[in-house]
């Protein structure tokens, strides 16, 4: 099927001829066969690289033609970042896109101007919690990696919204992309969608295990030349040499980063000079964001030719390796699974180190099928390599005989639902009853009937569990009844809109009513106290470290569980620990200090961060109705966690490029102001934080420097201020 042939915008099929795209893929005809371009649900479950994404902007284009607003659903930031940047190529066609991800007690009214609309599926969530005017205008709902409603983290909020969806914009078209699952045509009738299956994928992929200096494939074996005393190591070496790139997954970050440096030095001697002067630049941006000895590690890897992607990196870092991995100038990325599950980062080779995970309650397992599928998927870039190559690494025969039955002529599992649990269900009854979208008994078990936990059970049942989140939230005060009418009351509504855990915020409310000695400490440990924050594990060293610390401090506590309670006692220390690691950031200890002292990467130091801040926002809140005099004290905190700095600090924290670090240089040469900043001398602050930054505050606070290097003071009384936004997902 000929793109030309279709009923698209001609300034789209121009776009996409432009782009080199002249013919449909077989999955993609298909969609349209079934009424993509009609206003057709459809469940589109095909490999990864068979162009899923066209499938979205196509029915987005066409959406958009007709006068309407796409809305697409993501998992991941990162991921919302990236179709973000793609879609904005639409612009030439008159097209607005726009992202929102954050601050999720916000309408994001001003989304409204714009045609498509890239969010988190849990931005989603608050902005329907939020009754966001402009929700009731969307016309199609695109829903990116819709498999993961399996998710135990993510799952049920990507199902309660795609019902609540439904429930608002029933005319509406949903397209869900999907990996290929068990169950792919249970999901499609749940969407009332029609399915698009299929196993084709533009580039072939051969799928084989490397074991006795080989790839075995299921008619062949490929020999790799042994130039190294690793398999994996020679593997990557044989992919740079066919001029490829690979992607290498492990289980853990220390393993990806000690393989990145084991390669590192003969897939050095492998790039060209002129790879090499590409590849410095690149080390030193990554030396340019970030401090400590990982920041190094990671400038050294990429030098030759490799690097380590995982959640530990700051975001700067993982952006820099994914740029230069599109770019040709990265070879090969030694990467969790993380990289697997959205990212569009595909390689001439994928090798997957390890097929096995650690689980807290069963030692290593075996990955899932699906999650081998989608790792082996990113093996093959489409129009670019002959081929792709997914490699499983094992030891033994018996493992080779093993992961074959397993993973390469295994089907991924079936999907389920992970919504029936009192944990999941308590915020999402609480929201349905807030946002109205149910205000009596049954009408809440008539909306969670349209979920997809029901849709799965022969006989469903949400009664027993329905009756004791709404006990929990009648007792909690944040719904009331009324005969048959159930409604939120003011508290449940706020709490909702903060998107909070309805338990948290029960946490929050019990501590600040109790609290008679406040100290940064005591609010820090509170938020850690909610079942919202991620806190650090608790390590055999760090009882004793702990330990004397609440001995020393009991009075800072809102309350200490007794140390004859072991579970209890120790989870409550590892609320401290995670507090205490907080409480370092905001009194400015150097990230290289703290990585140290609680064996965590920067990138968890920043995820860390950001959710202490939306729980710190969210105590403000709730402290504004029962004890105003804490209001004041939790708003210094959410601001000096959001900039990791002093409370003297926060006016030049706010210019931009002036982060915690340099304010503080600048603090200490006397300027304490933006006021005094105003007035500085350029040579002297450029001194201080060097000439491109000193030039960018100036510039900021309305100075112009003329060619002789005067520079001219402006008054600031009328300059706007800069708007912090923070992401929290």
């Amino acid at each position: 099927m000929k793109i030309e042939e279709l009923d698209l915008p001609s300034e789209a099929i121009n776009l996409y001829l432009q782009a080199g795209i002249e013919e449909l893929y077989p999955p993609q005809a298909d969609a349209v066969e079934k009424g993509l371009l009609q206003g057709e649900n459809l469940l589109a479950a095909i490999p990864t690289a068979s162009g899923k994404t066209l499938l979205a902007e196509m029915a987005m284009l066409k959406a958009v033609k007709k006068g309407g607003k796409a809305l697409y659903i993501v998992p991941l930031r990162a991921l919302a970042s990236e179709k973000f940047r793609d879609f904005k190529r639409f612009e030439s066609l008159g097209i607005k896109t726009a992202i929102s991800t954050g601050d999720f007690d916000s309408r994001d009214e001003w989304l409204g101007s714009n045609d498509i609309i890239v969010a988190t599926s849990e931005k989603t969530d608050s902005l329907l919690r939020n009754s966001t005017p402009w929700m009731k205008d969307i016309t199609t709902v695109i829903v990116d990696e819709v498999h993961l409603l399996d998710s135990a983290n993510r799952g049920p909020t990507l199902e309660v919204t795609l019902a609540k969806l439904k429930r608002l914009n029933p005319e509406a078209q949903v397209v869900a992309l999907s990996a290929t699952v068990g169950n792919a045509m249970e999901i499609a009738q749940w969407l009332e969608a029609k399915l698009v299956l299929s196993e084709w994928r533009p580039t072939d992929l051969y799928e084989g295990i490397f074991f006795g200096d080989a790839i075995n494939f299921n008619e062949s074996q490929k020999f790799i030349e042994r130039r190294h005393k690793e398999d994996t190591v020679n593997l990557v070496l044989d992919t740079i040499i066919e001029e490829g790139q690979c992607l290498v997954f492990d289980s853990s970050r220390r393993n990806c980063v000690g393989f990145a440096k084991k390669c590192a030095p003969v897939a050095g001697e492998l790039l060209d000079r002129q790879n090499r002067n590409e590849l410095e630049e690149v080390a030193k941006e990554v030396l340019e964001n970030g401090e400590t000895k990982l920041t190094e590690t990671l400038a050294y890897c990429i030098k030759k030719g490799v690097a380590f992607h995982h959640a530990g990196l700051n975001s700067a870092h993982r952006r820099i390796v994914e740029d230069a991995f599109r770019n040709n100038l990265i070879k090969m990325i030694c990467s969790t699974p993380t990289l697997a599950a959205g990212l569009n980062l595909p390689a001439r080779r994928v090798i997957i180190r390890s097929y096995k995970r650690y689980d807290p309650n069963a030692g290593m397992q075996p990955i899932p099928v699906l999650d081998y599928k989608q790792m082996a998927g990113r093996a093959g870039r489409p129009h670019l390599d002959p081929y792709g190559e997914a490699v499983v690494i094992v030891k033994t025969y018996e493992e080779l005989t093993d992961v074959l039955e397993r993973y390469i002529n295994a089907s991924a599992e079936d999907i389920w639902s992970k919504l029936g649990t009192e944990n999941a269900l308590r915020t999402h009854i609480l929201s349905t009853i807030a946002s109205g979208f149910a205000n009596c008994h049954k009408e809440v078990l008539t909306f969670l009937g349209s979920t997809f936990f029901a849709h799965q059970q022969e006989s469903w049942n949400f009664e027993e569990l329905l009756e004791d989140c709404l006990i929990f939230l009648k007792n909690e005060g944040m719904l009331e009844q009324d005969n048959e009418i159930i409604r939120a009351t003011e508290l449940g509504k706020m709490i909702s809109s903060l998107y909070i855990d309805p338990l948290s915020a029960s946490k929050i409310i019990r501590g600040l009513e109790k609290t008679t000695h406040v100290t940064d400490i005591t609010l820090l440990q509170l938020i850690c106290s909610t079942p919202d924050m991620r806190l650090l594990y608790l390590r055999n060293r760090d009882y004793e470290i702990i330990n004397d610390y609440v001995m020393n401090h009991t009075e800072d506590f809102i309350e200490v569980p007794s140390p004859f309670k072991q579970i209890e006692y120790e989870w409550f220390l590892s609320e401290v620990k995670t507090a205490l690691l907080l409480q370092e950031w905001i009194n400015e200890k150097s990230l290289e200090k703290i990585v140290e002292n609680y064996q965590v990467a920067e990138g968890d130091i920043y995820a860390s961060s950001d959710i202490a801040e939306w729980l710190m926002h969210a105590t403000l809140r709730i402290a504004s109705r029962i004890n105003p005099q804490l209001e004041t004290e939790c708003a210094k905190l959410e601001k000096r966690i959001h900039y990791g700095a002093g409370s003297e600090l926060m006016e030049l924290v706010e210019i931009p490029d002036v982060g915690r670090a340099r304010a503080r240089k600048l603090f200490k040469k006397g300027y304490s102001s933006r006021q005094k900043l105003a007035t500085a001398n350029e040579k002297q602050l450029a001194g201080i934080v060097g000439p491109k930054i000193a030039q960018k505050i100036l510039a900021y606070l309305g100075r112009e420097t003329d060619s002789n290097g005067y520079v001219e003071p402006e008054t600031l009384e009328n300059k706007k201020q800069q708007k912090t936004f923070q992401d929290f997902i």
